[in-house]
C-alpha cells in the first residue's frame, strides 16, 4: 500500500511538472526598484528595475541588472563569518580604514528598513524597492 501511494505520488508530481513545460510555464519573474545612494559625496542616485526571480534572491537580481545595464557594476567578496558582502557599486568600494561600507536597505510606503541577511540570501519581494546605500560606521 505504501508503495502505491508513493508511485502515485511521484507519477502525480511528474504529470505536474509535464503540465507546467508543456503550457510554457517557465520561472515567474517579478519586478524590483533599485537606487543607488552615496551620502558621503553629492553624487545624484541612480534609479534602475530589474527583477528577480520568484523565489530567488537578490543576487540574481543585482546579476541580471549588471548583465543588462552598462552603467551598472557590482562586486561582492567573501566573508567566512557571514558571507557575501556587497563590496563595490558603481566603481565605489568599502574601505575598513575610511570605515565606509555598502548598507542594503527596502523602502515600504516611506519607511527604510535594514536588511537582515545578505545579498546571497535576502529573497525580494514583488515590486519591492531596494536601496544601496554608502555609508560610513564610528568606531566608539
Amino acid at each position: 500500500m505504501v508503495l502505491n501511494t508513493a508511485a502515485l505520488l511521484s507519477v502525480g508530481l511528474l504529470l505536474l511538472l509535464i503540465q507546467g513545460t508543456l503550457a510554457g510555464r517557465g520561472p515567474v519573474n517579478l519586478p524590483i526598484r533599485l537606487s543607488v545612494v552615496n551620502d558621503l559625496s553629492n553624487m545624484t542616485p541612480e534609479s534602475y528595475s530589474s527583477s528577480v526571480v520568484e523565489g530567488g534572491v537578490l543576487l540574481g537580481a543585482l546579476r541580471r541588472l549588471q548583465e543588462t545595464q552598462q552603467d551598472f557594476k557590482f562586486t561582492v567578496k567573501v566573508d567566512s563569518d557571514f558571507g557575501l558582502l556587497l563590496e563595490s557599486v558603481n566603481g565605489v568600494s568599502g574601505s575598513e580604514g575610511e570605515q565606509t561600507y555598502w548598507e542594503i536597505l527596502s523602502e515600504s510606503s516611506g519607511e527604510y528598513s535594514r536588511l537582515d541577511v545578505g545579498i546571497g540570501c535576502y529573497i525580494p519581494k514583488e515590486n519591492e524597492h531596494i536601496i544601496l546605500k554608502f555609508s560610513n560606521w564610528s568606531r566608539q
